[in-house]
C-alpha cells in the first residue's frame, strides 16, 4: 500500500493517524462561533478543521426546499430547509475568512466541495486535499473534476455498494490521480453499534490497496479509538464547542475535551499496537531479576550434601539458578554450606 500525504504529513502504514475535525455546519454561520471552532480544535491537537463549501443554489431543488417549510424539532431545525441552508452556507469571503485564521492557528483549513465551482474556490484556498461526502460518491463529473486538481482525494463511503466504491476509486485513478483515501462511514446519525462494521475497514483496504480510515456519526469516543486500533490511517469526527447547542449535528459531535482524547489516546494506541514480531524489551529483561523466580533451599544444608527435590523451593528474586534449569541441579553437590531459604547459584555447586 503506499502512503499518502496530506500537506506536510504522510498518512498510511506506520503513522499516527489523522484527525479530523469536521466543523461541517456547526459554525451556525456565525464567523465568531466558528473561529472559536478552530481555536478548540487546534488546542485539542487536531489536524485539520473541515467544513462544507455548499450555497443554497448548489445543494438542493426547489421542489425538496418545497416539501420542507417547517420541522417539529425546533432545537436541531429553527425555520424552513431554505432557511436554515440559507444561514448556514459559507460565502466566498467566509472561505477565505476562515482559512486565513486556520493558517494563524496553525491547523490545516480544508472542506467538502458539492459543486465544481465550490471545488475551484478551495483549490484557490490551495487545500491540502478534497473530501468527497458520502452523497457524492456516485457523482462521477464531480469525482472527475476533483481529481484532475491532482490533490489526494478523500471519499467517505456511506451508502455505497462495493461496486459503487470501486467505481469512485477507477474514476480518480483515470484522471492520472492515484492519492486516494476512503473511509468508511455510516450515514447514520447516530448508528446503531451493530450497524457499524468497524471491519469493513480491512476489505476497503484490502480490496483497492489504499490508506483507509473511519468518517465517525457515533457519539463518545469509543468507536473512533476502536478504528484506530483496527487500523484506521484518518479519523474524521463531527465537532462542536457545546452538545446542546442549537443545529444539525451538535448532539452527535464531539465537544473540545473528547476530541483531545481522540488525538492522545489515539497515539498511545497506535504506540502501543507495534510489531507483530514477538520482542522483549530491555526493560523487560532487566525485570525478570526482580520478578522472575530462583531456586532455593527448603533447609539447611551442609557442604558436599547432594540435592533432591525436597531441598528445593522457587522464589524471588531471580538473580539464581533458574526453576527451567533445576534437572541440571538434582543430584549435584554443595560446594559450601548454605542455610535455608538461600538462593542458589552455579558457585554453589561443586
Amino acid at each position: 500500500m503506499k502512503n499518502v500525504k496530506l500537506g506536510n504529513v504522510e498518512i498510511g502504514s506506520g503513522n499516527f493517524p489523522y484527525i479530523i475535525a469536521e466543523v461541517g455546519s456547526n459554525h451556525n454561520g456565525d464567523m465568531n462561533l466558528c473561529r472559536r471552532l478552530i481555536d478548540a480544535a487546534a488546542d485539542a491537537g487536531a489536524h485539520a478543521v473541515k467544513f462544507q463549501s455548499w450555497t443554497d443554489k448548489s445543494l438542493i431543488a426547489e421542489e425538496e426546499y418545497a416539501r420542507n417549510t417547517s420541522y417539529s424539532d425546533k432545537k436541531k431545525h429553527f425555520g424552513s430547509l431554505r432557511e436554515m441552508v440559507t444561514a448556514y452556507q459559507l460565502t466566498g469571503e467566509q472561505h477565505y475568512e476562515a482559512a486565513a485564521y486556520c493558517k494563524a492557528r496553525g491547523i490545516e483549513f480544508c472542506s467538502t466541495p458539492f459543486s465544481d465551482r465550490e471545488a475551484d474556490l478551495l483549490e484557490k484556498l490551495d487545500v491540502p486535499f478534497f473530501k468527497i461526502a458520502s452523497m457524492d460518491i456516485v457523482h462521477l463529473s464531480l469525482l472527475k473534476h476533483v481529481a484532475r486538481k491532482q490533490r489526494p482525494v478523500i471519499i467517505s463511503t456511506g451508502m455505497a455498494t462495493l461496486a459503487e466504491i470501486e467505481r469512485a476509486v477507477e474514476t480518480v485513478r483515470a484522471e492520472g490521480n492515484e492519492e486516494i483515501v476512503l473511509l468508511h462511514c455510516v450515514s447514520i446519525y447516530p448508528p446503531a453499534y451493530d450497524a457499524i462494521h468497524l471491519r469493513n475497514m480491512a476489505t476497503l483496504q484490502q480490496a483497492f490497496d489504499v490508506p483507509v480510515g473511519f468518517s465517525d456519526h457515533t457519539l463518545g469516543v469509543s468507536i473512533p479509538l476502536a478504528a484506530i486500533a483496527l487500523g484506521a490511517s484518518l479519523i474524521e469526527k463531527h465537532f462542536t464547542l457545546d452538545q446542546q447547542m442549537e443545529g444539525w449535528d451538535h448532539a452527535i459531535s464531539a465537544n473540545p475535551e473528547q476530541l483531545k482524547m481522540i488525538v492522545e489516546e489515539g497515539k498511545h494506541i497506535v504506540s502501543a499496537l507495534g510489531d507483530s514480531k514477538r520482542t522483549v524489551s530491555d526493560a523487560e529483561i532487566e525485570k525478570r531479576n526482580k520478578f522472575r523466580r530462583s531456586l532455593v533451599t527448603t533447609r539447611q544444608l551442609r557442604c558436599g550434601h547432594l540435592l533432591t527435590e525436597s531441598d528445593l523451593d522457587a522464589k524471588r528474586p531471580g538473580t539464581g539458578i533458574s526453576p527451567n534449569e533445576i534437572d541440571y541441579v538434582l543430584g549435584r553437590s554443595l560446594a559450601l554450606d548454605l542455610d535455608a531459604d538461600r538462593v542458589i547459584t552455579w558457585k554453589h555447586l561443586q
